[in-house]
């Protein structure tokens, strides 16, 4: 991926910004599939050319997406009021995941689709209580966060949820994985200057950059991104069709920017309002 993104979560736009993501480097990888009854463990050897070719494949249907929108139009500047409006749109994209991985991890299972299972099953774990750090962030904003998820829902983040929830209750499930890279190989250009210059934002002493942390370079995100990698590039041929194609898809939906107007900052304060603690 040549290129750096900065996610921009009120209209799922993102800013190109010119330095190099760091190629994954291995040389030999072990993937280990769920352990069935008495079984052992199944293990797949996978190959750096392998990696680096399904890595490939992945990145350039993320960009191809990016290349397609190609928008003039941009968010309006970052203010601390419309770090709450994304906050809210956190909370919601978070709140889904675990519940929906779940469901993927059944629906695999079911189809004794076992390293997917797995891998579904460990993103329920991982993402699990992230929305709470949506809610952290929100009351340190001076709001009661219950409050202000219930009354905003960003119309960014209903259609990633939504699409998210097609593809888990899909006949093949398998586009979920695609979603999930997308948002995560996105999350990880997101570096340590992009989160000090959301916090130079905000008033003096408040810490409201949680949620952003823990999807950003700065968290455990990168090595989930290597460890997807590793499950997509065990897959079959056609299998790793489908999650290019839902890279694709989802990477269309985060660079789109709103068919409406950008809410304005005086319209966010009054549906906040009533929210203030």
């Amino acid at each position: 991926m040549s290129k750096k993104f900065l996610v921009n979560t009120e209209s799922a736009y993102i800013e190109p910004d010119e330095v190099t993501v760091e190629t994954i480097k291995c040389n030999r990888i072990h993937q280990a599939e769920p352990k069935l009854k008495d079984d052992y463990f199944v293990q797949k050897i996978i190959d750096a050319d392998t990696l680096a070719k399904t890595r490939k494949r992945l990145d350039a249907a993320i960009v191809s997406a990016w290349n397609t929108v190609k928008s003039n139009r941009r968010p309006p500047a970052l203010t601390p009021i419309r770090w709450v409006w994304r906050l809210a749109g956190f909370y919601h994209l978070c709140h889904s995941t675990p519940q929906l991985m779940k469901e993927a991890q059944e629906r695999f299972a079911l189809a004794n689709r076992y390293n997917l299972a797995q891998w579904a099953g460990q993103k329920s774990i991982e993402e699990a209580g992230h929305d709470l750090l949506a809610l952290l962030d929100i009351q340190s904003m001076g709001y009661k966060p219950e409050a202000v998820v219930e009354v905003l829902l960003p119309p960014a983040a209903k259609t990633l949820v939504d699409s998210f929830t097609r593809s888990v209750q899909d006949s093949d499930p398998i586009d979920c994985v695609g979603y999930s890279y997308t948002a995560e190989r996105l999350g990880i250009c997101v570096g340590e200057a992009y989160v000090q210059s959301v916090e130079a934002l905000l008033p003096s002493g408040i810490r409201a950059t949680r949620c952003l942390r823990a999807h950003s370079a700065v968290s455990t995100e990168v090595k989930h991104v290597k460890e997807s990698l590793v499950m997509i590039a065990g897959l079959t041929s056609q299998e790793i069709d489908r999650i290019v194609k839902a890279c694709y898809e989802a990477a269309l939906l985060r660079f789109s920017p709103p068919k409406q107007d950008y809410i304005s900052d005086d319209d966010i304060e009054k549906l906040l309002q009533p929210s203030k603690i």
